[in-house]
């Protein structure tokens, strides 16, 4: 009746749900820098990960802005002209 070592290490060192790359990779999909803290806070990522995904989250993040700006102002350009 011993108790089972590699078993009781395996549960004590499984991450919770929000720490599963999967769950991560959705969230950074979905709502881009507000993910960032569940990479800064994830116990098992190194520090060269944490910085690499932030540097690409901003990047990406940046690009978006401008893509959304500039589309932006082209709808109003269009807009413009149709009202004559």
């Amino acid at each position: 009746m011993g108790i089972d070592k590699s078993s009781e290490e395996s549960q004590s060192s499984r991450l919770p749900w929000y720490f599963r790359t999967s769950i991560i990779v959705i969230a950074l999909l979905s709502v881009g820098p507000l993910a960032l803290p569940m990479v800064w806070f994830h116990p098992r990522y190194r520090m060269r990960t944490k910085v690499v995904v932030t540097g690409i989250t901003i990047v990406l993040t940046y690009y978006s802005i401008v893509a959304v700006s500039g589309s932006f102002k082209l709808m109003m350009k269009l807009y413009h002209d149709l009202a004559g």
